[in-house]
């Protein structure tokens, strides 16, 4: 293990979205200094950083400046080209790695990488052509989700496939590229892991999170979900199989459906923080956001341990539509926290910020998150 990277030295963040702001928060708080580089001006991470690098990850001439001028490189999505920090590891550690990044930014190679390791996922095909879709679809069946390899989240580039889907349409509307196809998951549940591994191997998680979404978007996370415990340990294993796996150094999320039959399935895995980890702020005293930085710092991982039942709601543009938010009204539960992410536009469908709640049990937390966003339009 290499030499620690301390508190005064300058953490680089490739990207500049909400998770890059509150990593940039936590680095702040413990002395780093933090550089970020993304095509945007006026960014989430960029309004809170030391300097702020405006620039596509295609140029490889800016990113090697910005790893020169920075101790450590970490990304906060994982769309960012896999040539960027492969530029950037010749300047300065990138953690994760970019092999990681490699595999965990197109779903075929990701599930590719799940199933060598034994790990259960969704049943899938690879699928390059129209003929070879006409072809899994008359293997698998139907429903199934048609979805693209690569750069997809929050439901964007998928699909859903019936028996009467006009298959050509299905496959334009994709792009008419690489996609996976997915057999139909009637989960009875969604759930993650988020999963931190340090520099020095040790691994610590947050426990098992349940997710409710709403139109393929996050919409409400609570803590410690109720499992019987051999699905919880199976969850929890299956994350540090994971981690090790893929020599993570820094957060992982490995999001899971709970199928009816009680079975866990790998459905996808995040290499950064995680929506869904965004509890942990208030939560615990190591929040995601410290842990990855504790992580590519080279530094000791900090305490998970939940400090009360707690739920987290996201804030999306629809919230803005026609009114100003009545931000007192939803902040009138003493146990409500906000936060907001700095973007000046509420667009609908657009994570503008959160709301963390505590309650007396995990059910309480959730309802008080959900009446505190209801009281912005309500109140």
């Amino acid at each position: 293990m290499s030499q620690p990277i301390l508190p005064g030295a300058t953490l680089g963040i490739l990207g500049s979205g909400q998770l890059g702001r509150m990593l940039a928060q936590s680095a702040r708080r413990m002395g780093y200094r933090v550089h970020t580089l993304s095509p945007d001006v006026d960014s989430p991470t960029g309004q809170i950083a030391d300097h702020a690098v405006v620039a596509d990850y295609d140029d490889l001439a800016a990113i090697e400046a910005f790893a020169s001028a920075v101790d450590v490189v970490t990304f906060e999505f994982e769309n960012v080209a896999f040539a960027a920090a492969d530029c950037a590891a010749q300047f300065a550690p990138v953690r994760p790695g970019g092999g990681v990044l490699h595999t965990t930014q197109n779903r075929l190679r990701e599930k590719q990488a799940l199933s060598a390791a034994g790990i259960p996922t969704v049943a899938y095909q690879a699928v390059s052509s129209r003929a070879e879709l006409d072809a899994a679809v008359a293997e698998m069946g139907t429903p199934a989700v048609l979805k693209t390899a690569g750069f997809g989240y929050d439901g964007k580039g998928q699909v859903r496939i019936e028996a009467q889907t006009d298959l050509t349409q299905a496959w334009a509307s994709i792009g008419d590229g690489p996609a996976v196809l997915e057999a139909f998951v009637e989960f009875a549940a969604e759930c993650s892991v988020v999963g931190v591994r340090g520099a020095d191997g040790a691994i610590a998680d947050f426990g098992v999170i349940e997710n409710r979404h709403q139109h393929h978007i996050l919409d409400v996370s609570i803590a410690d979900m109720p499992l019987e415990p051999d699905q919880r340990d199976a969850a929890r294993s299956i994350a540090r199989a994971i981690l090790e796996q893929l020599d993570v150094v820094g957060v992982l999320c490995i999001e899971f459906f709970l199928t009816q039959q009680g079975e866990l399935l790998v459905n996808e895995l995040a290499p950064r923080p995680h929506n869904s980890g965004h509890l942990t702020i208030e939560a615990c005293p190591s929040s995601q956001f410290d842990q990855q930085l504790r992580a590519v710092c080279g530094l000791p991982l900090g305490s998970t341990q939940r400090q009360a039942p707690v739920a987290m709601v996201n804030l999306l543009g629809d919230q803005w539509q026609g009114h100003t938010p009545n931000w007192a009204a939803a902040l009138a539960d003493a146990n409500v926290n906000l936060h907001l992410y700095g973007k000046a536009e509420p667009r609908n469908g657009r994570k503008m910020g959160h709301i963390t709640a505590f309650g007396a049990d995990r059910e309480d937390a959730a309802r008080r998150a959900l009446a505190a966003r209801a009281a912005l339009t309500n109140g």
